[in-house]
């Protein structure tokens, strides 16, 4: 299948410039491309992943990707798809994100294989150096207000209660000029990114061609949504970052395997490089054997391997196994933390570590109310340390007994658990 008949199939094309035109060049192979990332935080996230992994199909097709990092556009913001005005990063934080950034993009996107290897970029060169005067005269002049009042982005919020700054409305003429000096210094012909960029990147395309007089081109793609309609973003309030610190391999997994039946078919032709053959045998054995979820555990597997590799993965599927009763043992304090975030927890001394009885520590806990109570646990044969069950009342606890530096998990009965962190 030719790489254009591909992004097709996939539903990766939302709207093209010149769909006839961009047809033939996306299977000649070798245009340079653009797609921006403004660094708002120290990590990408999902709904990044989508385009980065468009990047990768992009340069896999024999095109050549410049990564840009927004380091002037970032200290502004992006009105597209936002309801108010962000708040402003301070510069050292601005720079600590972006240093982020450009090593997260390394992590997928190819800068050593030859002709077409990736570039990264960051607009803070060229705009540092531009005074407003002449930002004004050189730039200002080529836009007309009535035509930037009519971007969907700015119509939005305009109609809204919280109106729109000046700094932001002009996001869309920084990131036009973005286009021209990539076409000029790189000969980058292309950009793409999310179907809310299409005002601001259409501006780019007018504004290309009134600078350098050439003919450069655009694409987005839709905006991924979860089973409730909401944009897998930070802005959202339900972030994925693919940095493991802020997100781990199991809340990566585990989000990717609760997605609904009704959307997993797109994510996996966003997502993963399987075959859309092995894609709709997926789909099919959904549709027949809803119960086994396997369209929802391959996009899993496949994303947080792509994400976090072999080793995160395996950490992932085996914290899944702790809520199927295997012993939880050997991991790390941050690991307890992710992986039972939704968990009640109670700290207590670690002197009930050198040999300080199980009832005890027990009645200390929101499992129980009373000591009463948990000796009648206890003789029913209910309580687990760590997905072990407990001998009896008299067991004593040591720091043998921690599933991690600090901490130990209790479970009561099938599905009631309580982190113990010993301090």
């Amino acid at each position: 299948m030719k790489f254009f008949d591909e992004l097709k199939a996939r539903g990766i094309i939302d709207a093209l410039s010149n769909e006839e035109e961009l047809e033939k060049k996306f299977n000649e192979g070798g245009m340079s491309f653009y797609c921006g990332y403004d660094p708002t935080a120290r990590s990408l996230q999902l709904g990044n992943l989508f385009t980065i992994i468009t990047c990768m199909r992009f340069q896999k097709a024999g095109h050549k990707p410049y990564m840009l990092v927004g380091g002037a556009t970032g200290m502004i913001g992006d009105p597209s798809g936002k309801s108010e005005e962000r708040n402003l990063l301070d510069m050292e934080t601005l720079k600590e994100n972006i240093d982020a950034i450009r090593k997260q993009l390394g992590l997928f996107v190819d800068f050593e294989c030859g002709d077409n290897a990736a570039v990264l970029v960051n607009n803070a060169d060229w705009w540092q150096g531009l005074g407003f005067l002449e930002f004004l005269r050189t730039i200002g002049k080529r836009f007309r207000v009535n035509e930037m009042l009519n971007k969907d982005s700015v119509k939005s919020r305009i109609e809204s209660d919280s109106g729109i700054s000046l700094t932001e409305f002009s996001y869309q003429v920084l990131q036009a000029y973005d286009f021209v000096t990539l076409n000029k210094l790189h000969n980058v012909s292309l950009q793409i990114g999310g179907s809310d960029q299409w005002g601001n990147m259409t501006a780019g395309t007018d504004l290309t061609r009134k600078m350098n007089q050439n003919q450069v081109y655009c694409m987005t793609m839709p905006l991924v949504t979860d089973q409730n309609g909401k944009k897998f973003g930070k802005s959202a309030g339900n972030a994925v970052f693919l940095d493991g610190s802020m997100t781990s391999p199991y809340k990566m997994y585990q989000f990717l395997l609760n997605q609904d039946d009704a959307i997993i078919d797109a994510l996996l032709k966003y997502y993963t490089f399987l075959s859309l053959d092995e894609i709709a045998e997926l789909d099919s054995k959904t549709k027949n054997e809803p119960h086994l979820r396997l369209a929802q555990k391959s996009l899993a597997q496949e994303v947080t391997k792509l994400v976090h590799g072999q080793e995160g993965l395996d950490a992932a599927l085996r914290a899944t196994q702790f809520f199927f009763g295997e012993k939880i043992e050997n991991v790390s304090d941050a690991d307890v933390a992710s992986i039972f975030e939704d968990t009640p927890s109670v700290e207590l001394s670690s002197e009930m570590l050198n040999e300080g009885g199980v009832i005890d520590m027990l009645s200390e806990t929101p499992l129980f109310k009373s000591k009463k109570e948990v000796r009648r646990a206890i003789d029913q044969k209910g309580i687990y340390i760590n997905n072990v069950a407990i001998e009896g009342p008299t067991q004593t606890l040591s720091k043998a007994d921690l599933a991690s530096e600090t901490a130990l998990v209790l479970r009561k009965g099938k599905k009631n658990y309580c982190v113990v962190k010993f301090k």
